[in-house]
């Protein structure tokens, strides 16, 4: 994907303004300092600690992207598009995911902090630029919260709907308080563990379909990949012919939008990874490739499974069926008369969406962090425990999971659906301001003469790939409501319209807002301070002992891992 280049030394530089990421001894102390617009900026120096491990680290970026949508949602894109849009769409969509991810990593292996991309938006665009991308990382996340909490109870019903469903939301959300009050280690290796779980879920299923598809099934069927054939690979969808099958393509392309992320979430452990220079290289090159392998292989093996008009399959996601009832992958073991395995994926799905929301808890309370740190939040919310975590980011991100409980007046399947609604524009403006803070990265470090040469990872094809980047999810944000303007009966829709596109409209209010109120300006190029924080990570650099493995078994899982 691109060249990590451990052998060029990293550019050191002097500066006044910094902050000590990862240094455990120094304190939580504000600083003020004067910005490039002339407006006094309000930094902390980071108080969170570095106890994240290299598997950690891969494993996180990982768990945080697989959640139900793999093992679920997946199935309504299959029934929109059929088996060839599904798989076309997921496989195209990894190319813009490829060019996002090669501009985070060049940025954060160079600059590894807290809350970094969202926080370069500021640091080489625009202030206002900054405040924007932040908030909106912010709700993206903290929205998801609920929904995997939503999804845990939806799950859990596929056994018994005995369980009330307060008693599950508040079950799950004092689990996430608990993993993510502890020390950020404990965090990291319950998400490790759970991470192995959804990687062994995924390689069962591939080698489930890889079997049963020649034959290996209680009905001897050897049905391989007849549902390409009958009823066909491009299902029609709203009109016939072309256009039904273009636009059946392009529902599967919203759906993979939202369905595949990871890179982010390598991103966020940043500032709390050990080594970050020597491990987030490999991360981001190794998560892609998993990721890309697993959503690709994931799209193929639901297309061989079941057919794009299967009545059971449109009956459980319409109706809204708990857990696995719903997943294409269970439905085709119904049908091939497969007792036992069901309730295994339905297990392992309900690990999945538990590991899910717990990222995003992490991921959520980091970038609330990384505003707070950056003046654009409220100052108290950079307090850290004496374990380094900022424990009323965490708090206030829990309190925002808190919406679950609208499922006691609206079924799951609805409250699921506002929240998928709400938050899809939102990734995709992220990763277009990822692109955005790259390409201005990328100005700078040509305008102040640092040669890309020396950074600790250098991407493939840039600046155009950023440029491609930018151009698809910019695209794709204002493509995903696009089914409430077809001239169809019954299409238009206020609220369709309001879910998916508040967010792009949310993020202009932002960033006129900050930008008039606090009279900011745009960097250019000889502007944009590139030194900052840089000293902090050297002298990090410096003075980093690895620490041993704790027993064998650790240090084979760090090898393997690692």
């Amino acid at each position: 994907m691109a060249t990590p280049l451990h052998a060029h030394p990293t550019p050191t530089y002097g500066s006044d303004k910094e902050k000590t990421p990862g240094v455990a001894d120094l304190p939580p102390r504000l600083s003020l300092s004067g910005s490039g617009d002339g407006l006094p900026s309000v930094s902390k120096r980071d108080g969170t600690h570095r106890m994240l491990k290299a598997r950690h680290i891969q494993l996180i970026g990982i768990g945080g992207t697989i959640g139900t949508a793999l093992f679920v949602q997946i199935g309504q894109g299959l029934l929109n598009g059929g088996p060839g849009s599904l798989l076309i769409a997921f496989s195209f969509w990894c190319s813009f995911v490829l060019a996002v991810t090669m501009c985070m990593a060049e940025m954060v292996t160079y600059l590894p902090i807290s809350s970094p991309f969202i926080r370069f938006a500021g640091r080489y665009v625009d202030e206002a630029f900054g405040f924007a991308a932040g908030w909106n990382f912010f709700i993206f996340e903290a929205a998801l919260v609920p929904f995997e909490i939503v999804a845990c109870n939806l799950i859990l019903q596929y056994w018994t709907d005995a369980i009330p469903v307060a008693a599950v939301i508040v079950i799950v959300s004092v689990l996430y308080l608990l993993i993510n009050v502890l020390a950020v280690k404990y965090y990291g290796e319950t998400e490790f563990w759970a991470a192995i779980g959804k990687v062994l879920l995924i390689i069962a299923l591939i080698l489930f379909t890889f079997v049963v598809m020649l034959g290996g099934n209680p009905k001897g069927d050897r049905f391989g990949f007849r549902y390409w054939y009958s009823p066909g690979a491009f299902a029609e969808l709203y009109y016939t012919g072309a256009l039904g099958k273009w636009l059946g393509f392009l529902q599967c392309l919203i759906q993979a939008s939202f369905t595949i992320a990871g890179p982010d979430y390598v991103s966020m452990a940043a500032g709390e990874a050990e080594n970050p220079r020597q491990v987030l290289p490999r991360a981001y090159n190794a998560v892609f490739y998993r990721l890309t392998i697993f959503f690709v292989l994931g799209a193929l093996c639901v297309g061989i499974l079941v057919p794009h008009d299967s009545e059971e399959l449109e009956g459980a996601l319409g109706e809204g069926k708990p857990g696995a009832a719903a997943s294409p992958y269970v439905v085709a073991m119904r049908r091939l008369g497969i007792g036992v395995f069901p309730h295994i994926v339905n297990a392992l799905i309900l690990t999945s969406a538990f590991s899910a929301g717990n990222s995003y808890v992490y991921c959520a309370s980091r970038s609330l962090y990384g505003l707070a740190l950056e003046g654009k939040a409220p100052r108290f919310l950079t307090i850290c425990t004496r374990q380094g975590l900022p424990i009323y980011c965490v708090l206030f991100v829990l309190g925002i999971g808190l919406l679950s409980f609208l499922q006691l007046s609206e079924s799951s399947a609805v409250v699921l659906n506002w929240l998928v609604s709400l938050v899809t524009a939102s990734q995709l403006i992220n990763f277009a301001v990822t692109c955005v803070a790259y390409m201005c990265f990328h100005r700078a470090l040509k305008a102040q003469g640092v040669s890309r040469d020396t950074l600790p990872y250098k991407a493939w094809f840039m600046p155009y790939a950023a440029w491609y980047g930018f151009i698809g999810t910019f695209t794709m944000i204002f493509v995903g409501g696009y089914t409430v303007f077809l001239p169809l009966e019954g299409m238009w829709s206020v609220p369709d319209f309001l879910f998916s596109y508040t967010s792009v409209f949310a993020f202009p209010i932002f960033y006129l807002g900050w930008k008039f109120y606090h009279k900011t300006k745009l960097f250019k190029p000889h502007e944009v301070d590139l030194v900052r924080d840089l000293d902090a990570i050297a002298e990090y650099e410096q003075n980093f002992v690895p620490e041993p493995a704790a027993n064998p078994a650790t240090r084979i899982l760090d090898k393997v891992f690692g």
